[in-house]
């Protein structure tokens, strides 16, 4: 435990430490259910944590969240310490808890514009035909620089899509309405299911991710994922759009002494379950250029097979438990498990997997010079903090101290694109009816180019033969220049530029 720059993993024949200056060269923790994966992975967060570095891991069972409180002393884990030759130290780390859901932590929110189409068109499982209109959408949001924070926004710059598809057809491509039907389902699907809670504001902050207690240690950040992995969709875009945000956001700072930032990404097999190869392709470069920002990302997950090929490469601190082979895919995950380590002439990698104890793993950390060392059998340090779930009190107890209190508990919803749209049809956000004012000739009409047909619209006479001396109806050009200007005027908060560039995971490049 000694602050040397290492965290200490296990033994073998020696200690078998993780080198914090190597920590961003990302790693992976593997194994069948029960053979203690979760302690392996509270053993690294309290190292982690411990040296300064904030950590970020999703809680799937609830077993993560005792890191709040200090160790009971199992005689199980005092007696491992006893062989190992540590002493046993019941110790607790400041933790903050989130939840989607806003029921165990603090609200956890992104607007639609930062989660971009990609990221969007996973988490409704579109084709991509759909795909394609919600990328119209987006570009036409863009465009006239309306802000899509929530879910009724994406739904009505899609009704406005659908009202106006013969205009917009020629600028953009074929839109259907069923196509847009299509996506409105998804939407209510996703609604009942909750997720309408992720999107709005106040959206995460990821310096609020980032931070160490009054110790110098590093904040210990606990996803509440139980009821996430209901939709494990949801769950999985999730963490996707968080490492793009973070990717996005965060300056290169090359090879620090150790990480800004860990992140464990538990059951991470629902990350590339039947993921597109677009997002698998945006996936693997975010994996391999994220650690010159100074951030480690771990993937927890049973079988290595469960990780693209292209992703496994890039992990260089690896832990294997214990795997089973009782069916020819078992045995293929084994012997791709025992190929993947570099070998030690002293032990038959293959066997040893399938024979490894509860507490035992393969471990292969990298070296000074960022080889891989030769793999070795080694029993696995027991943690000091409290292994299983922390109490409702504990857990209510560590809310209400958390610094994040009272920052994401209650949604705002400022005006964004449904309140815009809503008035061009001239009702106000409730449904009922704007008061009528007098428009003004010219304007910014006679100065903005044609936004669809790319020339200067021509000033129209404001009556006209049938229309009893009223105005002539709004051109669709006129309508969006109009939409573009109000929106333009009435966004107040955050600044909107002239174009908005989506990031490698489809996020923005900046909050808005």
């Amino acid at each position: 435990m000694a602050d040397d720059g290492t965290i200490l993993i296990g033994k073998s024949g020696k200690p078998e430490n993780l080198l914090l200056k190597l920590a961003n060269r990302h790693g992976l923790v593997t194994g069948a259910t029960g053979t203690g994966k979760t302690v392996t992975l509270q053993v690294m967060a309290e190292g982690f944590a411990r040296n300064g570095v904030p950590v970020f891991a999703a809680d799937i069972k609830g077993d993560l969240s005792g890191i709040v409180a200090p160790g009971d002393g199992k005689p199980a884990f005092v007696n491992r310490a006893k062989e190992l030759g540590l002493k046993y130290e019941p110790d607790q780390f400041t933790t903050v808890f989130w939840d989607v859901f806003g029921e165990q932590g603090h609200p956890v929110r992104a607007t639609i514009s930062e989660m971009g189409p990609l990221l969007l068109s996973r988490l409704l499982d579109l084709n991509d035909t759909a795909e394609g209109v919600l990328n119209i959408a987006f570009r036409i949001a863009d465009e006239q620089k309306l802000l899509l924070l929530d879910l009724k926004d994406l739904r009505a710059i899609l009704t406005f899509i659908a009202e106006n598809a013969s205009d917009l057809t020629t600028k953009y491509g074929n839109v259907s309405a069923a196509t847009v039907g299509t996506i409105q389902r998804a939407l209510l699907v996703l609604e009942n299911q909750k997720g309408d809670l992720f999107f709005g504001e106040p959206a995460l902050e990821i310096a609020d991710l980032m931070k160490t207690d009054r110790d110098g240690r590093g904040v210990v950040n606990i996803l509440a994922a139980d009821k996430l992995m209901n939709n494990p969709r949801l769950y999985a875009t999730f963490l996707l759009w968080l490492l793009s945000e973070l990717f996005e956001q965060l300056p290169e700072v090359g090879d620090l002494d150790k990480p800004k930032l860990v992140f464990f990404f538990d059951e991470a097999h629902l990350l590339f379950n039947g993921a597109p190869k677009a997002l698998l392709t945006a996936v693997e470069q975010v994996v391999r250029l994220i650690r010159s920002k100074g951030v480690g990302v771990y993937f927890v997950t049973q079988n290595p097979l469960d990780i693209p090929d292209t992703v496994l490469a890039q992990l260089g601190n690896r832990v294997q438990h214990a795997l089973r082979a009782f069916t020819p895919r078992d045995q293929k995950a084994v012997r791709a498990a025992a190929e993947t380590f570099r070998q030690n002439p002293k032990i038959n990698t293959e066997q040893a997997i399938t024979q490894l104890a509860v507490g035992e793993a393969l471990v292969s950390m990298l070296e000074g010079k960022g080889s891989p060392e030769m793999v070795e059998r080694t029993l696995i340090a027991p943690p000091m903090a409290q292994v299983g779930p922390c109490t409702p009190q504990e857990r209510q107890q560590a809310i209400n101290a958390s610094p994040e209190k009272g920052k994401y508990e209650t949604m705002v919803d400022r005006e964004s694109a449904y309140e815009v749209l809503m008035k061009r049809k001239g009702l106000n956000a409730d449904g009922s009816a704007v008061e009528a004012s007098a428009e003004g000739g010219g304007g910014i009409l006679d100065t903005i180019g044609g936004w669809l047909g790319g020339g200067a619209p021509q000033q129209r006479p404001k009556t006209g033969p049938g229309s009893r001396g009223g105005p002539l109806p709004q051109s669709m050009a006129e309508k969006v220049i109009t939409s573009a200007a109000r929106s333009a005027a009435t966004s107040i908060g955050r600044q909107v530029g002239n174009a908005i560039l989506r990031g490698i995971l489809g996020s923005m490049s900046g909050k808005r």
